[in-house]
């Protein structure tokens, strides 16, 4: 699944997450001074923020695009040279293009929340104090949120073009690999799908899967500053009272709280995902050799492997719906969580509308990073699911015995097992 792709994925995936932590790090810590001395200085602390795409050739960013190359190189460079691969193009140089991407997406969206904060202050002043803004002011600030959808309409674009082409090379590799390897693998149940359809799903799933915990790293990295700044304006939180850093304690505490919920209410979906493509498998299997043996495919056969195929579907169908009822529920509750605890600071007084709106958006992208588990739940199922049947051929061409499902269904056990 992954060596068809990526150099000694296990060496490869370890130092790239090392690499990263130690360029976020350093960005921390000393690099972004260092840009300083480069002619690209950061903002200072007491400037307003720029307003709309400027930010995005501002200086600060300026060097971070020539910081991002630099280590993109050297990483690359390394790869390049220590374990030559077919497809390493793709997999390193593609794949930070789809990171860049994501973080540049991550930033739109704090660009977004900068024009909220005087976008609503002036529309407020013009509701409360009649003839106090004119409708030019109004127009400008619209003029500035079209250029930032405009920006995202452009990168979304073309960065769905390039992760089009990218999750078929993914597919294309694999393929590639299992094909040179089929005389191995085509006695494994289910192997032609496997092939065909799992290799597609596999790079599909992973790469969506990856961009959301890329983007919801990034996010964190971006918008928790932010929430903490907004901090400073609550006064107190429901049943707690004033308390430092309330907006990112609340996010962190309700965000726990549902990823805990939804992981144990969703806990046995994987294997019985798994167990729905087993009995399918098993019943094309018998449509298809009927196709060409009179012999085979009998209505009491094919009824057997339907009533197995309804059998493991109703029960997850069960299980699927007490997990929705917790979903859907959470979902329900964390859209009004945020405002409940403006209640005290809304009643005080005490802010803007502006920047509530700030608050509102900013603690909404953390509350969702922290919970990239409770959204990427139903994915991670089809993920698992996907994973197991490749995993047989992982284990034959490595030596190993096979999952013991699959060791069922060759010691003439059947469909009946996985049902």
């Amino acid at each position: 699944m992954f060596v068809s792709f990526f150099p000694q994925p296990k060496l490869f995936f370890s130092s790239a997450a090392i690499w990263s932590l130690a360029a976020i790090l350093f960005w921390f810590f000393g690099g972004q001074q260092l840009g300083a001395h480069l002619g690209f200085p950061p903002a200072a602390p007491a400037a307003p923020p720029i307003l709309g795409v400027p930010m995005f050739w501002s200086p600060p960013f300026l060097w971070f695009y020539i910081y991002f190359a630099v280590m993109l190189a050297a990483f690359y460079l390394f790869w390049r040279f220590y374990a030559p691969h077919p497809w390493q193009n793709w997999s390193i140089l593609v794949s930070a293009f789809i990171l860049f991407s994501t973080y540049i997406n991550v930033q739109i969206y704090v660009a977004l929340n900068n024009w909220r904060g005087p976008f609503f202050d002036l529309f407020q002043k013009a509701l409360t104090t009649p003839a106090s803004v004119s409708a030019a002011e109004l127009y400008s600030l619209f003029s500035i949120y079209a250029l930032i959808g405009l920006m995202f309409i452009s990168l979304f674009v073309v960065t769905r073009f390039v992760v089009s082409h990218y999750i078929f090379r993914w597919r294309t590799a694999m393929n590639e690999f299992y094909v040179q390897n089929w005389p191995r693998l085509r006695h494994i149940e289910g192997a032609s799908q496997r092939v065909q359809e799992d290799t597609m799903r596999f790079s599909t799933t992973m790469e969506s899967l990856g961009v959301a915990f890329a983007d919801s790293l990034l996010t964190l990295i971006a918008f928790l500053p932010v929430l903490d700044t907004l901090s400073t304006h609550i006064t107190e939180l429901p049943l707690i009272g004033p308390i430092p850093h309330s907006l990112v304690i609340a996010a962190l505490v309700w965000s726990i709280f549902g990823t805990v919920l939804l992981a144990v209410a969703g806990i046995k979906l994987p294997g019985m995902e798994f167990r729905n493509q087993r009995v399918e498998a098993a019943y094309r299997k018998e449509l298809v050799y009927g196709e060409d043996d009179p012999n085979r495919a009998t209505p009491l056969t094919l009824g057997e492997l339907f009533q197995n195929v309804r059998r493991t579907y109703f029960r997850y169908y069960f299980h699927y719906a007490y997990f929705n009822i917790f979903r859907a529920g959470f979902g329900q509750a964390d859209a009004i969580f945020s405002s409940v605890i403006l209640i005290p600071t809304i009643a005080a007084g005490k802010i803007t509308m502006g920047i509530w709106q700030q608050i509102s958006t900013a603690f909404g992208q953390v509350s969702s990073s922290f919970q990239y588990l409770v959204t990427a739940w139903p994915t991670i199922v089809e993920l698992i699911s996907i994973y197991k049947r490749l995993r047989a051929f992982e284990a034959t061409l490595q030596g190993e015995p096979l999952p013991d499902i699959d060791q069922r269904y060759l010691a003439g056990q059947g469909v009946k097992d996985t049902a």
